[in-house]
């Protein structure tokens, strides 16, 4: 009886060394794995409904700066990285948008809370809605790094290739950031509760 080894999907690593090699299948495995976090990447820096071109630019821009790629980070991170720089385009591109935009947390809660279920729901629109509003009033750099560490949950290694910042000023606009935050969504609380 043959045993037949359950397939190992391939690690970026291997895949990044066959896309310089002219394999456009490994690259296109690299596009296919990392586009949901690129394209959550994009919205949570507030590119918004260029989301998708932002996206797919920074893939394009990735594959043409595949060689300078060195392997000191993730690819995960350096592809982030270029999707914020990609997003930092667009913002100065186009005049300021108000805010960061967050489709996910932009969906209106039900007004009528006929039942527990529909009260929760209520209630956790309110806090995205809050959360929202606060994260609109800090300013662009403070709101990149709080989505980088909490929306999109990277590590603070991840975040200093992401956002191109030395590891001391991700840790301490974090800290900033957060206390900020607090204050703006207590004030939030008060205004609104």
């Amino acid at each position: 009886m043959r045993v037949i080894e359950p397939e190992v999907p391939l690690d970026d690593h291997v895949l990044v060394t066959r896309a310089r090699a002219g394999d456009l299948e490994a690259y296109d495995l690299l596009v296919a794995r990392h586009t949901a976090s690129a394209y959550r990447t994009a919205v949570l820096l507030g590119a918004g409904s260029d989301s998708e071109d932002i996206v797919q630019e920074a893939f394009v821009k990735a594959y043409r700066k595949l060689a300078r790629y060195r392997g000191e980070s993730s690819f995960r991170s350096w592809l982030l990285a270029i999707v914020a720089n990609e997003t930092r385009n667009l913002h100065r591109s186009r005049s300021r948008r108000d805010g960061l935009i967050l489709r996910a947390a932009a969906a209106s809660p039900t007004s009528e809370a006929a039942e527990d279920g529909a009260v929760g729901a209520v209630l956790d629109g309110e806090r995205r809605t809050a959360l929202v509003r606060a994260l609109r009033q800090l300013p662009v750099r403070d709101r990149e790094v709080i989505v980088c560490r909490f929306f999109l949950d990277l590590s603070e290694e991840e975040t200093v290739q992401a956002l191109g910042w030395p590891r001391g000023t991700v840790k301490s606009r974090t800290s900033r950031a957060l206390a900020k935050l607090r204050v703006l969504l207590d004030r939030e609380e008060v205004r609104h509760g």
